[in-house]
């Protein structure tokens, strides 16, 4: 079985899948289309126009839509008449054809999360990671409002105070923010299921998140009382006052790592138990499946 990647993630090098999959070759070269059993198109690289000169549909040839970007910055995911192209979904959706998960699919997750909290040895309070232009949220408004009521040790661009010495890329990020009470975890956009990495690494390093994005982003949490959600917060003031009052109270601090005692949540054990097979395991099984008729 031949899987043709049309485009890869913003024309990142293609990995090569695993083993386990016997039988099934993966290319990104576009003069084999006419023998692809499957064609993956990664759609935030597609603009409005430009995917009326994609390639034609071959008989038997199933195309897949790939995207792990937000719906709101790309709105062809929801255009219909774009849309009715594709076979097979491929994209952070839980209702996807094939659900693509941002929580990492190796065991330094599971270890991870287990670990004893580390010394919190930096100031101020809070440390974040904002860099996209990518705004639906509005964190930019949100996390400028916070500033004046709050100091932050912003390493991104966007309000940028600190900057690391050896940047490293994400082994530096977690380094850091696991020197910190708090970290923002603020999305670019507040859709259902578009939980990132934005979550999960301040949860990885030890550090308590503070959440803007995904509605639903509970469903994601590997305990109760994991993180603050902005959500519950009238202003960001009235979000400031809490974290003053949370480091005053090393008691009430403390009980928002009491889940790392206890059994995950089922929701989220079975998000560690599906990241566990490989997406592109299920790729394939999926492709198989269409094209067997299931």
């Amino acid at each position: 079985m031949l899987i043709l990647y049309y485009s890869t993630m913003w024309g990142q090098e293609l990995c090569v899948p695993g083993p386990g999959l016997a039988g099934v070759e993966f290319t990104t070269d576009r003069r084999r289309h006419a023998s692809a059993h499957a064609v993956i198109f990664h759609i935030p690289q597609l603009k409005y126009g430009r995917w009326m000169f994609l390639p034609k549909k071959l008989p038997g040839q199933l195309w897949v839509a790939w995207s792990m970007e937000s719906e709101e910055n790309h709105p062809l995911l929801r255009h219909p008449r774009f849309m009715k192209r594709f076979d097979l979904t491929m994209t952070y959706r839980r209702t996807a054809d094939i659900p693509v998960s941002y929580l990492p699919n190796d065991k330094s997750l599971v270890r991870g999360l287990r670990q004893p909290l580390p010394p919190k040895i930096s100031e101020p309070l809070v440390a974040a990671f904002v860099s996209s232009s990518c705004n639906r949220s509005r964190r930019q408004e949100y996390m400028r409002e916070l500033t004046r009521c709050l100091p932050i040790a912003s390493y991104g661009s966007f309000l940028r105070n600190r900057t690391l010495a050896d940047d490293q890329g994400r082994a530096s990020k977690l380094e850091t923010i696991a020197r910190y009470k708090f970290t923002l975890a603020f999305e670019n956009s507040c859709c259902e299921d578009y939980v990132t990495e934005k979550f999960y690494d301040p949860l990885l390093a030890g550090s308590v998140p503070i959440y803007l994005g995904a509605p639903n982003v509970e469903q994601f949490a590997p305990g109760e009382h994991s993180f603050i959600n902005t959500a519950n917060f009238p202003a960001p003031k009235h979000l400031a006052e809490y974290l003053r009052a949370l480091d005053g109270d090393d008691a009430a601090y403390q009980a928002y790592f009491v889940w790392k005692e206890k059994p995950y949540r089922a929701e989220f054990q079975n998000l560690l138990a599906f990241s566990r097979v490989t997406t592109a395991e299920r790729l394939c099984e999926m492709i198989q499946a269409k094209l067997k008729g299931g």
